[in-house]
């Protein structure tokens, strides 16, 4: 069984994604930037985009029969390595005792120039 989450942003159906995806015991999570009504979270704050990004994540793994503790992988791509410790803080917070599988690239850029980290996660339930 396929089930699918909207977080509702007008371009999913345009695009042709969804936010998150369960098949199975398994959770996928789009790629997940700190946007929320519209609005970027937190603008040149990577801490504060990390923890709205998570919280994004969070609504759409509980939305479709999960926790974060079934989190088992977190892709994270940054504009800016050098913010890794804002970033890592923020993950920790969420995921120190869980300890999933964590990837960290920098990139050249996301889809808006104040972006500064956007993130897929996959649970396993």
């Amino acid at each position: 069984m396929r089930t699918l989450y909207s977080s509702g942003a007008p371009w999913e159906s345009t695009v042709g994604y969804s936010r998150a995806v369960r098949v199975g015991n398994t959770i996928e999570v789009a790629g997940t930037t700190a946007m929320k009504d519209g609005k970027l979270i937190g603008a040149g704050d990577a801490y504060a985009q990390t923890k709205c990004i998570f919280e994004i994540i969070k609504d759409a793994i509980e939305d479709l029969g999960g926790t974060m503790n079934d989190v088992v992988r977190t892709r994270m791509y940054v504009t800016n390595i050098e913010l890794f410790e804002d970033i890592g803080r923020a993950h920790g917070e969420y995921f120190s005792k869980i300890r999933p599988a964590s990837t960290m690239v920098e990139v050249s850029r996301l889809i808006d120039s104040d972006m500064l980290i956007e993130i897929e996660v996959t649970a396993i339930l």
